[in-house]
């Protein structure tokens, strides 16, 4: 059925055929479901989402006249949905905006019941050029805007939607999409690292990131403090979601580190999560006699230091990144 051309599949798909819309659609699938991401931080509500806009799409699929692509067609959809269930949802963002840093002493505090949180994002199938409109940083900063500025930002800079369409899209006029974007360049801007992680890798090069991955990783699975911190920059963040406790600081991550975070053993897999360097941690199970799935981790590289570990505990998102839930 994949193998018709566009409008014989339209054609079917009008006449009811869930298999030609199911073919329209797939091409377009990986890209609205990274849009629906972006929109909502949160991988299960842009599932959620992507769900809906299908649904929205199948039913409206008689009243598309094929003046607009497909693609865009879709994702106007799809950033209706995203709207919709924007405002049902609480906005998200990461612990260090949340709230001031913590004594290292203390531990971890109990994750917070509602949540609230961005969430990573596998993107080990996104095209390279597409990893940067996912860092954690540019979706976390898209997220303190209101929804519709969002929208705009998104639709604009990242899938290069005219101003004309955009303005169809939310169903408003071109100057205010154009009034709208300046205020959401300013206010991302103001959020954003000076260079991105894509940047940042470029500028490090294959071999010493490659060195810094491995020397990361030998480290995290020693156990051995000392040679983590030595990874990380002076005023580095230790985060772990959803737990709204954070650290900053190397005195304040080599405790924690010390006390908590090294204190059992683990290992490390390589994970790709929102275009930067990442990993699923397993932790030793002595009852089951092996690693078990456990945490995410993101982490913001500037420079050849680690800025910021983003600790995702959430044993789920394993699986999500198409991860083995144990390892012998």
């Amino acid at each position: 059925m994949s193998a018709l051309p566009t409008t014989d599949l339209l054609t079917a798909a009008r006449a009811g055929d869930e298999n030609a819309f199911a073919a329209l659609v797939e091409p377009h699938r990986r890209d609205l479901h990274a849009h629906c991401y972006r929109m909502l931080g949160s991988l299960q509500d842009a599932e959620d989402a992507l769900q809906d806009a299908l649904l929205r799409a199948w039913r409206g699929l008689g009243r598309f006249e094929g003046r607009a692509s497909l693609r865009t067609w879709l994702h106007r959809i799809a950033t209706n949905a995203c709207l919709d269930l924007a405002k049902r949802r609480p906005a998200r963002v990461l612990p260090i905006d949340y709230g001031p840093p913590a004594d290292p002493h203390d531990g971890p505090g109990p994750p917070l019941t509602e949540s609230v949180w961005v969430e990573p994002y596998p993107d080990e199938h996104l095209a390279y050029e597409q990893r940067e409109s996912v860092e954690l940083a540019f979706v976390a900063a898209l997220q303190h805007l209101p929804a519709s500025q969002r929208a705009v930002l998104i639709l604009r800079e990242v899938l290069g939607f005219s101003a004309r369409e955009v303005a169809d899209t939310l169903e408003t006029s071109v100057p205010s999409v154009n009034s709208a974007l300046q205020r959401a360049r300013k206010a991302v801007d103001e959020r954003l690292p000076a260079q991105s992680q894509q940047a940042t890798v470029r500028a490090l090069g294959d071999k010493r990131l490659e060195q810094l991955v491995s020397a990361y990783v030998d480290a995290w699975e020693a156990g051995d403090v000392e040679a983590v911190t030595a990874l990380l920059a002076e005023d580095a963040a230790l985060a772990m979601p959803p737990r709204a406790t954070w650290f900053r600081g190397l005195d304040a991550c080599r405790i924690f580190l010390a006390e908590r975070a090294l204190a059992r053993r683990s290992r490390l897999v390589r994970a790709y999560a929102n275009g930067q360097v990442a990993f699923a941690t397993y932790l030793w199970d002595p009852d089951r006699e092996c690693y078990e799935g456990h945490v995410i981790q993101v982490l913001t590289l500037r420079g050849d230091r680690i800025a910021e570990v983003t600790a995702f505990v959430e044993p789920a998102l394993v699986a999500q990144f198409g991860l083995p839930a144990t390892l012998r």
